[in-house]
């Protein structure tokens, strides 16, 4: 079977990991293919909750070969600390893949990411200050470190070397922070090779080859299609290529082999960090309910740095331009039980933007950041879904807010989350 990719139809948090674990037992191979852990998964399995941020939502599935891909940013403290967490709870890692073509995060990364983002004051992005953004630089820049290097001290120590020679001038000049040594930069990343040996390889290779067995691929995104560098919000995105686009590039597969494109939507809408964001509800008079209401039923806080998440109503054009950017074949709406007890549930069909109806994502940052959201209002319901298993089992009015959002959203609702287990899923069409 072709690779299957599912991404992130909003900005985030959208529910992801779920839908690759459910996923998880019908797949061979799962990919991660961007970013870093800037951005994390919680999976729920049964009385169990696991918050993933640089593995594969498909580690915790046996028999399923994890791979991080050539197009991951790695912080391999992070990595390690992670497989160690996962090995205390039982959890079976041996299986796990990393690409050699992977780039690593260097310390002096983190630093740059923290004092840039505190110098830029009010122009802040919202980074997590992990150093995602500055690696992704370096690797664009050719000043990268690559995973492949550290089993090669001598090209290792170089590639240090050039990086730190601008890097050191920026800090004690810029930043007055103290300059780093390349033996101790070297140090930190050697430490980690014996270790790491094992679990890398030639990744794009081995999903080459499984593909020609006619193996399942499922490419998983980190972030979502709102902030991917090229197609989403500019400047408040991640740095890295969270769409369908990115799923090639960033694990080796080719587009002729991608047969379907699941997207992931909230049935409401977050975002974590700075940039526009339409149906935001900011405590002032807001339509049927408040951000602080919906952020506490929903659990909004984020999964890697446990920051609150701004919270809003669905947003349509938002959910049709994704549609559009990434080839989605099926939605997969997640957690439809946290509008359980709204009297009525708003959703934004189009934007006012300066007077003008603008049925689609304005074409400027301008617009968008004038853009106001243009309301249509659905009656909610009050009786719990969680033992739904089938869309007639929902009330009539569930159904017909799933209805509806599959009618404006640009591709057909094929799953539906009502509630945090796997199992608690409403499936309307099979996903592979």
């Amino acid at each position: 079977m072709p690779a299957v990719v599912i991404v992130g139809a909003q900005w985030g948090d959208e529910g992801k990991g779920k839908a690759t674990d459910l996923l998880g037992s019908r797949v061979d191979y799962v990919v991660k293919f961007n970013g870093g852990n800037n951005a994390g998964h919680t999976v729920v399995i049964g009385d169990e909750k696991y918050a993933l941020h640089l593995l594969p939502s498909g580690i915790l599935t046996p028999g399923c070969v994890p791979i991080i891909g050539n197009g991951v940013v790695v912080d391999l403290d992070v990595l390690f600390h992670e497989i160690d967490g996962l090995e205390a709870r039982g959890i079976d890692t041996s299986a796990l893949l990393v690409s050699a073509n992977a780039h690593v995060i260097a310390d002096y990364n983190r630093t740059l990411d923290k004092v840039t983002e505190r110098f830029l004051g009010s122009r802040k992005i919202g980074t997590t200050g992990r150093g995602i953004g500055p690696t992704y630089a370096d690797k664009m820049n050719r000043l990268g470190v690559r995973v492949q290097d550290l089993f090669d001290e001598k090209i290792l120590r170089a590639k240090v070397e050039g990086a730190l020679e601008l890097k050191n001038q920026i800090l004690t000049k810029v930043y007055n922070r103290r300059a780093v040594s390349v033996d101790e930069i070297v140090e930190q990343l050697l430490v980690h090779a014996d270790r790491l040996s094992p679990m890398v390889a030639d990744t794009a290779l081995v999903l080459h080859e499984a593909l020609s067995r006619d193996e399942t691929v499922l490419l998983e995104a980190g972030q979502a299609t709102l902030l991917d560098v090229d197609h989403g919000t500019y400047p408040f995105v991640t740095s890295s290529s969270a769409t369908t686009g990115g799923a090639c590039t960033g694990s080796g597969i080719a587009p002729t082999q991608i047969s379907r494109v699941i997207g992931i939507v909230k049935a409401y809408a977050t975002r974590v960090g700075e940039g526009p964001f339409p149906t935001e509800l900011t405590g002032d008079v807001d339509p049927a309910g408040d951000g602080e209401k919906l952020r506490t039923a929903g659990g909004e806080f984020g999964t890697t740095t446990g920051r609150p998440r701004r919270t809003g109503w669905y947003d349509a054009p938002i959910a049709r331009y994704a549609a559009r950017i990434n080839g989605v074949t099926d939605f997969v709406l997640t957690k439809l039980d946290v509008l359980t007890g709204w009297e009525q549930i708003p959703v934004c069909v189009a934007y006012d933007v300066d007077g003008e109806r603008v049925d689609e994502m304005p074409v400027s940052q301008t617009g968008f950041h004038h853009a106001k959201p243009i309301y249509e209002y659905f009656p909610g319901w009050t009786e719990d879904i969680s033992g739904a298993r089938e869309l007639a089992d929902l009330p009539a009015n569930a159904q017909a807010y799933v209805r509806e959002l599959e009618a404006i959203s640009g591709a057909r609702i094929s799953a539906v989350g009502v509630g945090p287990d796997r199992e608690e899923t409403v499936v309307l069409h099979d996903l592979l």
